[in-house]
């Protein structure tokens, strides 16, 4: 292998590294959320099971709030309700409910460049196809550069209590009431 400018590679590299290192070194973590959700609640976990493997109850508890809201409206509103629909190989939303197409989050942790594309790209669509965008997440705990990215798509979004008060107001369920009603029966047991 030829190096043209050994010299000029190894400053660069140096400089590179530096950079890097400084600003590893001053990454300061926000304190860990110790919050509960209503979900979190029904299976007993705790923000410390959560943190075992973050990557994981994130995707799972996001994919049972999917199928929960779906199972909500399906069953509470089967006049307004209608399934996903596919574009190619996007589903830019989990479910119709009247003049809404709902997208369903458990908390929205992403900020890499394809995913804030996708949700900017997918509220014009919905818009396009008549639909208002709305987003349903649990946590209010979301990354700040992907709520942005969201509204600059055109959603309308709400996270927490806001969630619960959107679904209650269509499906006539007292959410609060509903969710907590399962409480003590699915806990987890790893035993």
């Amino acid at each position: 292998m030829i190096i043209n400018n050994k010299e000029l590679l190894l400053t660069e590299v140096s400089e590179l590294l530096k950079q890097y290192s400084d600003s590893f070194s001053s990454k300061v973590y926000d304190e860990e959320n110790n919050d509960c959700d209503p979900i979190m609640n029904i299976f007993n976990i705790s923000p410390e099971l959560k943190r075992e493997n973050r990557q994981y109850w994130g995707r799972e508890l996001g994919k049972f709030w999917e199928r929960l809201v779906v199972a909500i409206f399906k069953n509470t509103r089967p006049d307004l309700f209608k399934p996903a629909q596919q574009f190619g190989r996007d589903e830019p939303f989990d479910l119709i409910v009247g003049n809404y197409a709902i997208d369903t989050k458990y908390r929205v942790g992403s900020g890499d460049s394809g995913t804030l594309k996708k949700f900017k790209q997918y509220g014009k669509m919905i818009s396009d196809l008549g639909y208002e965008p709305v987003f349903l997440m649990v946590r209010d705990d979301n990354l700040p550069a992907a709520i942005t990215a969201i509204h600059q798509g055109g959603w309308t979004v709400y996270t927490g209590e806001e969630t619960l008060n959107f679904i209650s107001d269509i499906s006539g369920l007292n959410m609060h009431q509903f969710l907590e009603s399962f409480n003590d029966l699915y806990f987890i047991n790893r035993d």
